[in-house]
């Protein structure tokens, strides 16, 4: 673990603050759920929640169907990173941040399908080698808990309002699995 060099107080409520270099760091916004933990030396461990880690082999299942039928490469996003993927390799997209623009496209929780002229959407950090060819959040109770993609290579065709009609399907589909 990475010694950091700050130190917080507890305060007479039991509360202490994250600094906010640490914050923006792990990507942590007001509002996030944390999971707390504690080791046997003492420690406490502090970890983002992901309401949709509990559906990430669901999630990963409801990829490859995503896939096989679309014939293109389908994620799942939480609002962090991606969750679960198909039809690309692993090591280039799961569990990298989500890009600028994905977070912003899920802010908006609008569907987005790509059109030809338009500049491309990232869909993580640090990789330019894909890019949103179609996006649905994933909406739970009026909250917002992440995204189903549909991603484009460099050389690939646009998606067809078909394929969008399916994301969107899967989203509402996730969406109403975290709510039971």
């Amino acid at each position: 673990m990475k010694a950091t060099g700050i130190v917080r107080r507890v305060d007479d409520l039991g509360r202490i603050v994250i600094p906010k270099e640490i914050r923006r760091t792990l990507r942590i916004r007001e509002g996030d759920p944390l999971e707390i933990y504690t080791e046997k030396d003492g420690g406490v461990i502090f970890r983002k929640y992901s309401p949709m880690g509990d559906l990430q082999e669901f999630a990963v299942q409801m990829c490859e169907s995503i896939s096989s039928a679309t014939g293109h490469i389908a994620a799942v996003a939480d609002r962090d990173s991606i969750i679960a993927l198909h039809g690309a390799p692993k090591r280039e997209l799961m569990d990298k941040p989500n890009s600028a623009e994905l977070d912003k496209l899920m802010e908006q929780r609008c569907n987005y399908l790509f059109k030809p002229g338009q500049a491309p959407l990232r869909a993580a950090e640090g990789t330019d080698k894909y890019h949103l060819g179609a996006a649905s959040p994933i909406l739970s109770q009026g909250d917002l808990m992440g995204c189903v993609l549909l991603l484009l290579g460099e050389n690939d065709d646009p998606l067809k309002e078909s394929d969008q009609m399916l994301a969107k399907t899967a989203a509402g589909f996730l969406g109403k699995q975290m709510e039971s």
